[in-house]
């Protein structure tokens, strides 16, 4: 689904939503330049890569603007110069080396050849005995790293091209990689695709290296800057929450793919499915990037520069005007209350989450422990953070969901098998029940933390009775050995489920009796139930939440959950869209989760309208054929009473087109 930001619903062509400006959200004082030359340090011995010498250096001083299109993954605009990341999980500028500079560059790659490999050792002699197979996978990792054919392409860049350890040894692996034929059809070969990954992942290991070990989840910035990739991992997003960054621009990516979902929750502006973001874009470029639009301007004019400054400042006028109104209460015009919660990854999401008015925690994403690193989170870390949530936000509740990991969330301490089709293969609570022994680490660790707050415990991809019914067994064992500890728990915890795969929906009324709660994850229900991969940037405008057949499955297991006396939430993309939020009121949903940012603009929304009116408009959009006419109807109904919220600017900008706007249907 595009951002309402981002594309005017359907049917506001012709006055019912003003032209938005196309930028607008970072101060303007923010510098904006080149970066300068800055050595990178390691900590692994292996010698500094000289100053960064930006390709664009090589050229004449004139550059043409140029527009790159994508789709808007958070509000807000950011002006400044481009660090392009030369690959998604080891940081590093491209940059070329002078011909004094290539021996040196050469003697980078040995060294980073010897330190990865001692890297791999000692991640093998950790190995428990029980896991001899994966130690001779890294034994075959170790000779991969001294491949000729790896070193004879590495060399061939650095000396031919003059391109950086790091550049040379990234381009290497993509050529390599490129050998077992399309990504596409070598998918549907297992073989293929596990020898695909372990080129990718050794070159991955050498590229850490180089940059050294310290940075190995960690962009570090000399200035505020534009971070370009072709994608980030949620290890590098999250090591960016103390970094400068103006925005982010990635190749690959939707509204609901993660880097969007972490920039909404840190507050950076964000175009994502830049698909020759890299081929335009060098480091040390100035580029706009209008995260209401969709669009990253490089090389822009000293006009649209100012423009899109002035258009940044109505948008931080609109935020704050928002943020001042976040302790209001949630409600309807009519006085209906509501509870609007965050959804979160990071401890420190918590305190903002509360800064902006939430009502809890209506989802933790654990798998962020797991993920990025080389063994997995003991019992007493996780505690130690899910304690930090429940008290930063008590006495408001805390939803603690259990690792969703699999699909998009790879995590290497996990032994995932090469599936055709990992988003339905071993994920989630599959891969929880798989390893009950992980499982209950962090089932220990969730009931410790309820002795210090109000904590829910919620399972993801839940697709069968028999899941949840195993999931009660464990939680039953968790609790028995923290008890036998001596330890301090809550007796009840409340568990819940996600629905987000259609026979979950369909079950929901049998669901309501294993359950104590709901939450409708609709970014997973939109993929599976439309049969659109989430990720795909080619079928994003198809995979929409207001498809009627997404609609009608919220309404029923909003229904089921009301028929138990059980509530039902949901904390998916979609409950951060004004217009969508105030259908979900219509479809009888009282419980909102979302990236913290959006609250306030969610609760003004709601505010303006009666439940009366949002149930009206509800029925209607069930009746709808399809998600065109949906949106159809949501724009002429709501559109009016919301300009300024779906413009995204400053009341005050769109009032003058007020006049011309058509007052809202009574029907």
């Amino acid at each position: 689904m595009g951002d309402r930001r981002n594309t005017p619903p359907k049917g506001t062509r012709k006055g019912v939503i003003p032209e938005r400006p196309s930028s607008g959200s970072l101060p303007a004082e923010r510098p904006s330049g080149s970066m300068p030359p800055s050595p990178h340090s390691s900590s692994s011995g292996i010698p500094s890569a000289p100053p960064s010498i930006p390709p664009s250096m090589f050229d004449l001083d004139h550059h043409d603007a140029v527009t790159l299109k994508g789709i808007a993954g958070s509000p807000g605009v950011a002006v400044g110069p481009a660090l392009v990341l030369g690959d998604l999980r080891a940081s590093f500028v491209r940059r070329h080396v002078h011909t004094a500079q290539i021996q040196q560059e050469l003697d980078r790659v040995q060294q980073g050849v010897q330190a990865a490999k001692s890297t791999l050792q000692a991640v093998d002699s950790r190995m428990p005995k029980a896991m001899r197979e994966a130690s001779a996978i890294l034994e075959a990792y170790q000779m991969m790293l001294s491949d000729p054919t790896l070193h004879d392409l590495i060399s061939t860049k650095i000396r031919k091209e003059k391109k950086c350890a790091e550049w040379a040894v990234s381009e290497a692996s993509e050529e390599i990689v490129a050998m077992f034929g399309p990504r596409e059809s070598g998918d549907r070969d297992a073989y293929i695709s596990e020898r695909r990954h372990d080129v990718e992942f050794v070159c991955d290991r050498l590229l850490r290296a180089l940059v050294g070990e310290e940075s190995q989840h960690s962009v570090r910035l000399d200035e505020p800057m534009i971070v370009v990739a072709r994608d980030l991992s949620p290890a590098d997003t999250a090591s960016m929450v103390r970094e400068p960054a103006l925005a982010f621009v990635t190749c690959v990516g939707t509204r609901t793919s993660h880097t969007s979902i972490m920039a909404r929750a840190l507050e950076i502006p964000c175009v994502v499915g830049v698909s020759n973001a890299l081929e335009q874009i060098r480091t040390g470029d100035i580029l706009v990037v209008d995260g209401l639009t969709g669009q990253v301007f490089v090389h822009p004019t000293d006009q649209s520069i100012r423009d899109a400054r002035q258009r940044s400042e109505q948008h931080l006028a609109f935020a704050r005007r928002l943020l001042s109104a976040r302790h209001k209460p949630a409600v309807t015009a009519d006085g209906v209350a509501l509870a609007l919660k965050a959804n979160v990854e990071l401890p420190a999401e918590a305190i903002l989450a509360v800064d902006h008015g939430a009502q809890g925690i209506g989802l933790y994403r654990t798998e962020f422990l797991y993920i990025d690193r080389t063994t997995q989170p003991g019992e007493d870390e996780q505690y130690e953070v899910y304690r930090a949530i429940v008290e930063a936000v008590s006495p408001q509740p805390v939803t603690l969901r259990t690792f969703d990991i699999g699909g998009d969330k790879f995590a290497s301490t996990f032994q995932m098998p090469a599936e055709m089709n990992p988003a339905l293969g071993l994920r989630a609570v599959r891969l929880a029940l798989k390893q009950p022994e992980v499982f209950l680490t962090q089932l220990r660790a969730m009931v410790r933390a309820s002795a210090h707050g109000d904590v829910r415990i919620m399972v993801p991809m839940v697709s069968s009775v028999h899941e949840m019914r195993e999931v009660k067994r464990l939680i039953a064992q968790a609790r028995e050995q923290v008890r036998a500890r001596g330890q301090a728990f809550e007796e009840h915890i409340p568990l819940g489920m996600m629905i987000e795969v259609p026979a979950a929906a369909i079950m929901a009324d049998v669901f309501a009796r294993e359950a104590e709660f709901f939450s409708l994850g609709t970014n997973d229900l939109v993929q599976y139930a439309l049969a659109i991969d989430r990720a795909s940037q080619s079928l994003a405008a198809q995979a929409s939440p207001f498809d009627p057949a997404i609609l009608r499955m919220i309404k029923f297991v909003t229904d089921a959950g009301k028929a138990r006396g059980i509530p039902v939430s949901l904390c998916g993309a979609m409950a951060s869209d004004p217009l969508a939020a105030c259908l979900l009121v219509g479809l009888g949903l009282r419980e909102l989760s979302m990236e913290a940012a959006a609250i306030p603009e969610i609760k003004e929304a709601l505010r303006r309208l009666t439940v009366p009116e949002a149930e009206a408009i509800a029925e209607q959009a069930l009746a709808c054929d399809s998600a065109d006419a949906v949106e159809e109807l949501l724009a002429r109904e709501l559109a009016p009473r919301l300009i300024d919220l779906l413009a995204g600017i400053a009341e005050d900008v769109v009032s003058v087109s007020r006049s011309s706007v058509p007052p809202p249907s009574e029907s």
